[in-house]
């Protein structure tokens, strides 16, 4: 892959997300420009995207980690409900594909991104360890208590929706609680 490619995939991309937060109707945005030259098929876009889901999660969960080191399991639901705030687009595509795909190939590839983000929240909470499937029905329910916990937040105002940027002193007593 080129640059110029590569340059060009993360520009669709970008679009891609964009539109899918704009529209959030659970439908891959294949009619962007520029979509059907990079990534092909529906397959392939649903993939750059659980991996753009994947990516913004695990960062959401360390910085999460840094400010609630001894609440693991509620530093995971901050980091997916925060995640989700961000894409909420994506999420609605992500969950919408994995409960209708559209096809055996798009099923199994939706199955296994699920078992691997719940396994992944479940570790990172603390109740398993890496890659031990058995993490799964723990990450679910991680999964499931996010859901939930932002299902029963107050809408935020334009006020409320800047990132909020840990002061110099909430990141100190962070570190020396490590």
């Amino acid at each position: 892959m080129t640059w110029k490619s590569f340059h060009n995939r993360g520009e669709t991309l970008r679009a891609v997300i964009e539109t899918a937060n704009t529209r959030l109707d659970a439908r891959l945005p294949m009619d962007v420009d520029g979509v059907a030259e990079t990534f092909g098929d529906e397959l392939t876009l649903l993939g750059a995207l659980q991996l753009k889901w994947h990516t913004r999660l695990s960062g959401h969960v360390e910085q999460q980690l840094l400010s609630q080191p001894m609440d693991l399991e509620r530093a995971v639901v901050a980091a997916w409900i925060a995640a989700y705030d961000e894409l909420p687009g994506v999420r609605a595509l992500l969950d919408h594909y994995r409960s209708h795909p559209l096809d055996d190939e798009m099923g199994w590839a939706m199955a296994r991104a699920t078992v691997k983000e719940r396994v992944l929240m479940a570790t990172m909470a603390g109740q398993s360890g890496i890659g031990d499937l058995a993490g799964a029905p723990i990450g679910a329910r991680i999964e499931e208590s996010a859901r939930a916990t932002r299902a029963a937040r107050p809408v935020p105002t334009v006020h409320t929706l800047a990132p909020q940027r840990p002061s110099f002193l909430d990141r100190l007593r962070s570190v020396l609680a490590a």
